[in-house]
């Protein structure tokens, strides 16, 4: 009895003892991993055992998200994963002796980790870091972490908006030389574009692929591992089509129509004016999209500015017309003037000369006078009065040359004068031309969209 009771003492002891070995703690306890040891075999150098062996760091970076890409400040903000891995070769064990347990998550603070930077970034990441690593039997440490990243991009915005940008993102370590520290990749390109499109949502930039390129560069006199991310994205242009393209070339066909109405009041030129200036609003809301300062001029630009050209060309048309039209106008006012005045001149003329020719008659007879005298008298008056018969006869006749002229001049009114019909040329022929080079202009452009697109 006493030997069954000894053997199940040391049975309950080896199962305590393998219980215990199951455990975080026991396995802590066994790489003297603790935040209260600060042990600076862990924190404070690389994680080799001799000072000469190159650390080999593996960087992978999938696009989560295209947040915003700033033309006018040429940055570009996307939220990444990076996850990281390395060796630590002070830290290993064998999963048998701890009930097959070959992985554990710790602390961020209680190992080294490489200190990697992006040489593009403006902004610090207000992204918090993962607290936790991962650490495998093996000795691999791996960091998973997700960051907003603000960075430099130079854009080439001349096809804006069916424009397609690139940027990059530089890993490179901050202190550590080649000989120090490596950085590698360990997914290929084609792989990190697939699963960059498998977990992307949906924005305003369409990311096409995305490139690795390992490299080593000189930084402050000595030579260090970088790691470049180029990545490839295209816009989508479905907006800026509809709310700026498309009105654009709305005004455009209004300022078409606007050839129908009628050059003889003021609603052309009122109608003209404020299409134009709502196209100069349209350009204004364009430069504060646009980068002020560029390679090449953006093609959008060149569309805002052909349409105001041919507006404004199109209003200075129709100011000329209705100036043509004025003149002529003005000159047939003054000359049905000029008819009325005759007109009141020669009447005035034909009513004195017979109230003088009929006064004359009456007081020249006197009741004193003989009838010898009186027919003396009345020869020499006849004479007189015949005289002046003959000269209202010219009289009439002038009058009635004068009301002829009048008649014929207003049955000439109907027909256009010399400056109307001139106007009506020139508005015929502006009309062509300003259809041809409207067509042209377009199919310029587009086509330069359709070819980088």
């Amino acid at each position: 009895m006493m030997l069954a009771g000894f053997f199940l003492l040391l049975l309950a002891v080896d199962g305590a003892s393998s219980e215990d070995n199951c455990s975080y703690q026991h396995l802590f306890k066994h790489l003297n991993l603790s935040l209260s040891s600060q042990n600076d075999l862990y924190t404070m150098s690389r994680p080799v055992k001799h000072y000469n062996t190159t650390l080999t760091v593996y960087l992978e970076v999938l696009i989560y998200a295209i947040l915003d890409m700033k033309e006018t400040d040429q940055t570009f903000v996307p939220y990444v994963w990076i996850f990281t891995s390395w060796t630590n070769e002070h830290i290993t064990w064998n999963p048998d002796d701890f009930c097959g347990l070959d992985r554990i998550i710790v602390p961020a603070d209680i190992l080294w980790k490489p200190d990697l930077t992006i040489e593009e970034m403006t902004e610090k990441d207000k992204t918090p870091p993962s607290p936790y690593l991962t650490i495998e039997s093996n000795g691999i440490i791996e960091c998973r972490d997700h960051v907003v990243l603000v960075s430099t991009c130079r854009m080439q915005v001349h096809e804006f908006p069916f424009d397609i940008q690139t940027c990059n993102l530089s890993f490179k370590s901050v202190v550590h030389n080649v000989e120090e520290l490596d950085l590698q990749t360990q997914l290929g390109a084609s792989t990190a574009t697939q699963w960059s499109h498998g977990l992307m949502t949906q924005n305003e930039w369409l990311l096409i692929n995305q490139t690795v390129t390992s490299t080593t560069v000189n930084r402050f006199a000595f030579d260090q591992s970088m790691i470049v991310y180029t990545i490839k994205m295209k816009r989508r242009s479905i907006l800026y089509i509809v709310n700026f393209l498309l009105p654009i070339l709305f005004f455009l066909c209004l300022d078409l129509a606007s050839f129908l109405i009628s050059d003889s009041g003021g609603e052309k030129l009122s109608f003209k004016v404020t299409v134009l200036l709502a196209v100069t609003v349209m350009q204004l809301i364009l430069n504060e999209i646009l980068p002020s300062s560029s390679d090449r001029t953006p093609l959008i630009e060149v569309y805002c500015m052909g349409v105001f050209s041919l507006m404004l060309l199109s209003l200075l048309e129709t100011i000329v017309v209705m100036y043509l039209m004025e003149k002529d106008s003005e000159s047939r006012d003054n000359k049905a003037d000029r008819d009325q005045s005759l007109t009141e001149d020669c009447g005035d003329k034909h009513s004195k000369e017979e109230k003088k020719w009929t006064c004359a008659c009456i007081s020249d007879v006197s009741a004193d006078e003989t009838p010898s005298e009186l027919l003396k008298v009345s020869s020499s008056q006849l004479t007189e009065e015949f005289h002046a018969s003959e000269k209202l006869s010219d009289d009439l006749r002038e009058v009635v040359k004068t009301l002829a002229l009048l008649l014929n001049s207003s049955k000439e009114e109907v027909k256009p004068g010399y400056w109307t019909r001139m106007a009506k040329t020139i508005n015929r022929v502006f009309f062509i031309f300003y259809i041809i080079a409207t067509s042209l202009f377009l199919v310029i452009i587009f086509f330069k969209w359709y070819v980088t697109y």
